[in-house]
């Protein structure tokens, strides 16, 4: 596969700054239809890729208060959260028509993953308005039309990294943005978790007498199985997903994307940028939620030792799958559980929690998971390494 070359011989002092004005220059200099791989000039990449980050900056903004509205309200499909996203979903439109159209930025493959993804998402979308329409509240965020969200999500960006990686030039630009799109790429793949943090804190506010749910909500969770509101109804609303989901997708699944994010950025401590970049924002959201009177959602600050888990393993060449897989668990589920005792050791009995329920006999299942996949994926990528030398 070629690689999508840069033009580094057109001159940029006269390169605007404003994004307008760079979208009109654009338009007026390279709007024509090409193949994919055309060599792009190298400010046209910057711009393409930051408005990229700027879709996904807007679509997580979006995601985030909207998990937190649906445990406040039914469901709106014009709610700001939703308005929020469809910003992001708009640019993401645009972004891969101009791919599509001028072949600049990209190259066949991280073209077509983009494509798909954007199908996918777009399909999934109106799938999930009917889905509501027809049953009323979907009470979980891993339902199979959310699924669908997700992961043409994942897909889109999984084509932008691989564009990334075959147009950017080296250098600590480069670095910077990938190590930005995996943050993005953790946080799609992490967001149906947020059930299970913020599903646990809806049921302690309502044992508190104050709950974060409005009345309606609470009866329509009631009726859908048959029930006056009480705690079992409220558990199916807020926790419908076994314990055993949590720190599998928590630690193991989130471990093997890190662990990518640390081999294609190729930089020391990469894995616990990424996870300590996502934990931050989740931290900073926490108090504006909670400012603006909506429900609030325990904070996973376990994953920051999973990145580390993972930089760790990638000091140890010689066995990394082996050693990733005890790192990722011991440090994954040890600092979960921590977390999991810091209110019964500073709150006491308070109705609160500082993680969601966990299944730990989940942990050798993990290990050995992120273990074969580690070993898998370093196989097959010598098998391409041996293939390309011959």
């Amino acid at each position: 596969m070629t690689k999508a070359a840069a033009l580094p011989d057109e001159r940029e002092s006269g390169i605007p700054t404003s994004p307008i004005a760079k979208t009109v220059l654009f338009f007026q200099r390279h709007w024509h239809r090409s193949a994919p791989g055309t060599p792009t000039p190298e400010w046209v990449t910057r711009f393409c890729y930051s408005m990229w980050l700027t879709a996904f900056a807007f679509k997580v903004i979006g995601a985030s208060w909207d998990m937190s509205w649906h445990f406040k309200w039914l469901r709106d499909d014009f709610a700001p959260p939703h308005l929020i996203n469809t910003v992001g979903t708009v640019i993401i439109c645009v972004l891969v028509a101009i791919h599509t159209y001028t072949g600049l930025g990209c190259d066949r493959r991280s073209l077509r993953l983009m494509q798909a993804g954007l199908v996918m998402f777009l399909i999934a979308a109106p799938l999930d308005v009917i889905n509501h329409r027809v049953s009323g509240l979907d009470l979980t965020a891993w339902s199979p039309t959310h699924g669908l969200l997700y992961l043409g999500t994942g897909i889109m960006l999984a084509g932008v990294i691989a564009g990334w990686l075959r147009v950017a030039p080296p250098g600590p630009v480069r670095a910077v943005v990938l190590t930005a799109l995996w943050g993005f790429f953790l946080e799609n793949t992490f967001f149906p978790n947020g059930q299970q943090e913020y599903g646990i804190l809806e049921l302690r506010s309502w044992e508190r007498g104050e709950p974060y749910a409005e009345p309606t909500l609470l009866e329509f969770a009631a009726d859908d199985i048959g029930r006056s509101v009480d705690r079992e109804a409220v558990i199916h609303f807020a926790l419908p997903i076994e314990d055993w989901v949590y720190p599998m997708w928590g630690i193991g699944v989130m471990a093997l994307i890190l662990a990518a994010a640390r081999y294609t950025v190729g930089r020391t401590w990469t894995a616990t940028t990424v996870a300590g970049a996502y934990v931050a924002y989740r931290a900073i959201i926490w108090p504006l939620l909670l400012a603006g009177d909506f429900p609030t959602s325990t904070v996973p600050f376990y994953l920051v030792f999973v990145g580390l888990a993972v930089d760790l393993a990638f000091r140890a060449p010689a066995a990394r799958f082996a050693v990733g897989g005890v790192l990722v668990t011991v440090f994954g589920y040890g600092a979960l559980w921590v977390q999991s005792q810091l209110r019964p050791w500073l709150l006491g009995d308070a109705l609160t929690e500082t993680a969601p329920p966990s299944a730990y006999w989940t942990a050798p299942i993990v290990l050995a998971g992120v273990a074969a996949v580690w070993y898998l994926a370093a196989r097959r990528r010598t098998a391409f390494s041996e293939l390309g030398a011959r």
